[in-house]
């Protein structure tokens, strides 16, 4: 382990950002712990040009620890539609009113205490303390950990735990002594594993920039630059296919509220089947009536009035989505019905098309439903 590296990091570190780092995000600068706590939430498995557009949108709508805390989950979930990882959202959420009932509003500067609150983690805590408070706290994201397996040559894969633990110690030895540099320090480690020590094509290979530890690091004295850190094989990605029931009631639509912990967990969706095993050879003639299909996507629920007065099942189209460890076949059904039959569960909603924008729904869902807004001339945004 060079121990001239690792004392000069943090001042080499500093002078990169001076000249080459990332200026001017809307985040950067900030002492506010709730805006920096929101910030690296976002920033968290989302690129940094859609959070550029949503944080300043997200934060004029919940300003404060305390405006969050009291909002509805559904308020929260609806403006965070479209980013993703909805359990960020439920997390933040949750959290908001863990600091306004546990530290009187006001977010503790104590990295281990931040990292007790729901949805932060040891290297999110230490980004906040660092940012907000100036705390001598090391950060450990997935960029950082490739710098440092780079730069000090680590083998083993990173979900290693003995590998986690020494990227940890480095981590902390590599601190900048004076706490002032902390927040500049924070952002140049995450700028530079963002910009420059990239996965695929760091500037040590493509020679449009001269790295500033191109010396000192022992992958490019190796010639291991794209083999650190070590790469897991990933399984294929399992396919599953499901169907989901598009029930139409004038310019209202039928919509069911997803359990906490499912996938798109708290989220308002179609109704939907159980996901199976996606088959090798997709029938295009397979029907349903609508008694099946209310079986398979309602089944504790009372629908005999329903099918009374439910057309004849048509099917729409097919649309894939992909999640981060497998994709998802949804088959439309589209069905219409007289009336608006009330159903027993509360999780079920009828819902004016024009009046969908309020609820967060799920990427493909709200895409397939702004559709039908678009075609009746509403807006979804509302």
């Amino acid at each position: 382990m060079s121990k001239a590296l690792i004392t000069s990091f943090s001042k080499k570190l500093i002078a990169w950002h001076q000249a080459d780092g990332r200026q001017g995000l809307p985040w950067q600068g900030v002492r506010d712990p709730y805006a920096v706590w929101v910030s690296e939430i976002m920033l968290q498995q989302t690129q940094v040009a859609t959070v550029l557009e949503r944080y300043p949108r997200f934060m004029k709508r919940f300003p404060t620890v305390k405006k969050l805390a009291a909002a509805p989950i559904d308020d929260v979930l609806a403006e965070w539609a479209g980013l993703g990882y909805y359990s960020r959202a439920r997390n933040l959420h949750a959290c908001a009113n863990q600091v306004m009932e546990q530290f009187a509003g006001q977010f503790p500067s104590n990295p281990q205490l931040l990292e007790q609150l729901k949805g932060i983690g040891r290297s999110t805590a230490g980004a906040i303390a660092a940012f907000a408070f100036h705390e001598r706290a090391p950060i450990l994201d997935a960029n950082v950990k490739r710098i440092l397996a780079r730069l000090f040559g680590i083998e083993g894969a990173l979900q290693d735990k003995v590998v986690n633990d020494q990227l940890w110690v480095l981590a902390e030895e590599l601190l900048p002594k004076d706490s002032d540099d902390m927040p500049v320090y924070t952002q140049a480690l995450m700028d530079f594993g963002a910009t420059w020590c990239t996965s695929r094509k760091p500037v040590c290979i493509s020679g449009i920039q001269k790295c500033p530890f191109t010396k000192q690091c022992q992958a490019n004295l190796s010639d291991q630059v794209l083999q650190l850190p070590r790469k897991v094989l990933k399984a294929k990605s399992p396919e599953f296919d499901c169907d989901m029931v598009l029930l139409r009631h004038g310019d209202s639509v039928l919509l069911h509220k997803r359990p906490d912990k499912a996938i798109w967990g708290g989220l308002w969706s179609l109704p939907e089947s159980e996901w199976r095993a996606k088959a090798l050879q997709q029938s295009e003639f397979s029907v349903y009536t609508a008694k099946e299909l209310f079986v398979m996507t309602m089944p504790d629920d009372h629908y005999s009035a329903a099918l009374k007065k439910c057309t004849t099942p048509i099917r729409g189209e097919q649309i894939r989505h992909i999640f981060t460890h497998r994709r998802l076949w949804m088959q439309i059904w589209n069905l219409s019905i007289d009336d608006a039959v009330k159903f027993s569960s509360d999780n079920l909603k009828w819902v004016p098309l024009r009046q969908l924008g309020r609820y967060g729904l799920p990427q493909p869902i709200k895409l397939l439903l702004q559709g039908l807004s678009l075609a009746r001339g509403d807006d979804l945004k509302n």
